[in-house]
């Protein structure tokens, strides 16, 4: 990994270096405690009956033989729940967000969708006792394709919303005069972009524990990416004020956006432990996590450019149609974030954009790292290609052309600061002497002449926020104890990103004490101070600056009471590596475990800041250059080499961000080649709802890659100028794949996954 290009003259003791996490050793070990290990006295497990039919009226529900089945202690339909209709996200990004879910209904609207709850003794009994309850249906016509649910007359999947089955009204965009921009276009370039359904897969499964006291107050156990956010629509949806829930999240198996949601299990496992009055436990399995979790948006983009015989991008008109499945979740956020997102990228004064979310009777999508980004910018970064291709430019110059730089309005609104995509781009150019690559001999092989080399690049841009859509707002607290050390209080979500460390590390660097000294407190909403969640790779550039606030804080109040011990003002001191000394004197000093003590008549204290940040918005930017083989007698697409060049601001601790390149990356491989959850179009079932069936690279899989960080456009509004690095990634390297098999054979693919039965397939049309 290369970390290049400083920001300033600063000399950092502690960002900026890879600092050994505190959560390695509990979790080689396996000591650390994932709600999933949680056990309680008494605790009863819960298990959800799902439907297999897509689309049906519940005419008559029978659960009196498993009531009177042993050892089951509850069951709960939509006849004995709250009719509370809520959020599917439990922070929905856009006023346009339906209410669309209850807890129970007594309609079904997709294929596993939970119909009945049973609490039992043990996970057995409560699994006999699904197949007793006895569910007659209705059923209904259903539409699995967006397509045909948003034909006029299409089964009408909600009443609620906008009309039809569209989630939201569609979003549209427009800068500039399209039909001015393409009648300044030397020639046009009109395609039809997909991608499929790929799963997050995280490793820990969705879990939750309800357990309620004797003063009806409910403690929740959950793996959630927004604690804060559960505890509310919790609250909302149970009719309990916010002090009456307490939920606790400590160490967590994964999210990538996918556990944002507050979901139809925790629900009923809040109802089945208050029925019965003892904890009780939910766990799903990988088939559930699948049926019932949540897949990035299928998505159907149509595509037009103008361009000059320049290269100049003159007019971008652009359709965007998004699945949500069967529920609202994260689809509006997600065509939002995803339509204004193709306003840039590549410079454009002239664009049109509508993008539509539609119901259908699949499972419900959601949030996904690259939150509806890697839709549109697959479509726009392989159009550049093809332009390239039209113009008879090398794409790397063309791209280069047109990239956005400092002072073009970003898809948040604001004026782009820095150059960082350009320089991304230019460094990978000149690292890998790209030109020469181009022209490099293209003869076979010998030993190998059924394999076709190919070189792609990819780009990308992307938020550290979700602002305008959330007007966000990070909290820490920092407290100094008595002797010295310090604790960080914080709300943020520790997905196993390492985000605590980094956050430890601001801290401890602000503060000017040693790393090793700062303890942090998290995953308590009763303890700590609110946050929004861990989504829109924010939380370092968020949280952090916000811990970096109260860090000054409590610096300042440490300094005036070391100058009281010193007799000495504040300004007259200064604080490094635990040590307060006169700057006039340097070998005039104590420490901070002295200063904090009691002497002289003063009793010993802590002091405690709190730091409150709201951000506007921060981009981050990157180019990955990738080479990869293509077997043409197989089909089977080889990513060789990774060249992903990031530019993220100040790095706070860099092997943790090379991590989450090179994860995003193997997520992005999967995607492009192998991954796809699968819906039968006939019938609304679950083809591949396992990872025997759903195709995930493993590390035997991965290319080599050689990580370039970049400090080249840092932005002010994060920590020394640190900006988000945890979607990024998994954002340049589809569209870089798939140009580099256009490289290798000559086939120009405009979906995601490419098989090798399609690599098959284009080679035989081509030869014909």
């Amino acid at each position: 990994m290369n970390v290049t290009a400083p920001i300033g003259e600063r000399e950092f003791k502690i960002v900026g270096k890879s600092v050994k996490r505190d959560d390695v050793l509990e979790k080689v070990t396996g000591e650390a405690e994932y709600t999933g290990d949680v056990k309680l006295p008494g605790m009863l497990h819960g298990k959800i009956k799902r439907a297999a039919i897509a689309h049906a009226r519940i005419k008559s529900i029978d659960v009196s033989k498993a009531l009177a089945y042993p050892g089951v202690k509850a069951v709960l339909t939509h006849e004995n729940v709250p009719r509370v209709l809520h959020y599917g996200s439990p922070h929905p990004r856009s006023a346009s967000c339906t209410k669309d879910q209850y807890i129970l209904d007594d309609k079904v609207r997709f294929w596993g969708e939970g119909v009945a709850a049973v609490a039992a003794i043990s996970e057995e009994i409560a699994d006999e006792a699904l197949d007793l309850i006895e569910v007659e249906y209705e059923p209904l016509p259903a539409v699995f394709e967006p397509e045909d649910a948003a034909q006029p007359g299409a089964p009408l999947i909600h009443n609620v919303g906008p009309g039809g089955n569209l989630v939201l009204d569609p979003v549209r965009v427009n800068r500039g005069n399209i039909d001015a921009g393409f009648a300044q276009a030397d020639f046009v370039l009109e395609g039809t972009f997909s991608g499929g359904r790929p799963h997050p897969a995280y490793m820990e499964p969705n879990v939750c524990i309800a357990d309620w006291d004797g003063s009806n107050k409910l403690t929740f156990w959950t793996s959630t990416q927004t604690a804060f956010m559960v505890r509310g629509i919790l609250a909302e949806v149970l009719g309990l004020p916010l002090t009456k829930v307490r939920v606790l999240v400590d160490h967590m198996g994964g999210g990538f956006g996918a556990k944002q949601d507050c979901f139809q299990h925790e629900f009923l496992c809040a109802l089945l432990a208050k029925e019965t009055r003892r904890p009780v436990k939910m766990e799903f399995t990988r088939h559930e996590t699948f049926v019932a979790g949540r897949s990035r948006h299928p998505c159907r983009v149509w595509l037009k450019q103008g361009f000059k015989n320049d290269g100049t991008l003159v007019a971008r008109d652009m359709k965007l149609v998004y699945d949500s499945g069967a529920y609202g979740s994260h689809g509006p956020g997600v065509t939002i974030v995803g339509t204004n997102a193709a306003t840039s990228l590549y410079r454009c004064e002239n664009v049109r954009l509508e993008g539509r979310c539609v119901y259908t009777n699949t499972p419900i999508n959601g949030a996904f790292r690259g939150y509806g980004v890697v839709q549109s910018y697959y479509a726009l970064d392989i159009q550049m290609d093809e332009a390239a291709e039209r113009l008879g430019m090398d794409p790397a110059e063309l791209k280069l052309k047109n990239v956005v730089r400092a002072g073009d309005i970003a898809p948040s609104g604001h004026p782009i600061l820095g150059h960082g995509l350009e320089i991304c781009l230019q460094h990978g150019i000149d690292v890998l002497d790209w030109k020469k690559l181009r022209n490099r001999d293209r003869t076979p092989d010998p030993k190998h002449p059924h394999i076709s080399k190919g070189w792609g690049i990819g780009c990308e841009m992307h938020g550290s926020s979700a602002y305008p859509g959330i007007k966000e707002q990070g909290n820490a607290t920092v407290k100094v104890n008595e002797d010295g050390t310090v604790t960080l209080l914080t709300g943020a979500a520790g997905l196993g990103t390492g985000a605590h460390t980094a956050l430890a590390q601001i801290v401890a660097e602000e503060l000017g004490v040693r790393f090793e000294e700062v303890g942090i407190i998290h995953g308590d909403t009763d303890v700590v101070p609110w946050d929004i969640g861990a989504f829109a790779s924010h939380t370092t550039y968020l949280v952090g600056t916000a811990a970096k606030m109260a860090a000054t804080k409590v610096r300042g109040a440490v300094l005036e009471r070391a100058a009281m011990k010193l007799q000495v003002t504040p300004g007259e001191i200064d604080l490094s590596e635990g040590r307060i000394f006169v700057t006039a004197e340097p070998g005039r000093f104590m420490t901070v475990a002295e200063a904090m003590g009691p002497s002289r008549g003063i009793p010993a204290t802590n002091i405690v800041a709190n730091g409150t940040y709201e951000p506007t918005k921060s981009y981050s930017f990157a180019a990955h250059f990738t080479e990869v083989d293509v077997d043409t007698e197989t089909g089977i697409v080889e990513v060789k080499r990774v060249i992903p060049v990031h530019d993220i601001g100040r790095v706070i601790h860099p092997i943790a961000a090379q991590g989450q390149i090179e994860g995003g990356i193997q997520q992005g491989i999967g995607h492009t080649l192998t991954e796809d959850y699968i819906i039968d179009k006939k019938t609304g079932r679950s083809l591949n709802a396992g990872l025997v069936d759903y195709k995930m690279p493993l590390s035997m899989d991965m290319p080599d890659i050689e990580t370039i960080i970049l400090e080249a456009a840092p932005d002010p509004g994060g920590p020394w100028g640190a900006k988000g690095v945890g979607e990024d990634p998994i954002i340049a390297i589809g569209p870089a794949i798939a140009n580099a098999i256009h490289d290798a054979i000559g086939v120009r693919f405009h979906h995601y996954p490419i098989t090798p039965e399609d690599i098959l397939k284009a080679l035989r049309e081509k030869g014909a």
